[in-house]
């Protein structure tokens, strides 16, 4: 499996996750949200910075992940609350991925991008006992911004 998450350079040489919370984590639960591909993973660094600064330097990190399907925990917009878009609705999605991370049974856990209907984000569990072995940085691609982003 092959996954996605831009970020600036001087953080994309390691796969390490701030423990900061957001929709589908608590703080210090340490997970990496990356997408299911370019794209949406430039999207969901868009939406989330209030600002993007198109002369920071950025890499695109390919993330290889040798999962099978017994590594992934899913959640489909049937099994979510139907606010689960909103702001709203983090505590209650926190929760429901805590018990995942906690688990520790699934490495990965696939959720429905709040972004683009059809598409996946895929968090991965840094503490999970094979998060190691099973994860690697295969790639770190070159990222320009489109000077139409430019918010200065």
């Amino acid at each position: 499996m092959i996954v996605f998450n831009l970020r600036k350079e001087k953080y994309a040489h390691q796969l390490i996750a701030s423990g900061v919370a957001n929709r589908w984590n608590k703080k210090d639960e340490f997970v990496i949200y990356t997408g299911e591909n370019r794209a949406l993973s430039t999207l969901e660094l868009v939406v989330h910075r209030s600002s993007i600064y198109i002369d920071a330097t950025y890499k695109m990190m390919v993330i290889e992940i040798n999962a099978s399907n017994n590594d992934v925990l899913e959640f489909k917009k049937e099994d979510l609350p139907c606010n689960w878009k909103s702001f709203k609705a983090y505590s209650e999605l926190q929760s429901i991925a805590s018990e995942w991370y906690k688990s520790q049974q699934y490495l990965i856990l696939k959720v429905p991008s709040v972004l683009v209907n059809n598409e996946f984000n895929y968090i991965l569990n840094t503490k999970h006992p094979q998060f190691k072995t099973k994860v690697k940085i295969k790639e770190l691609e070159f990222f320009s911004w489109d000077d139409r982003l430019n918010n200065s």
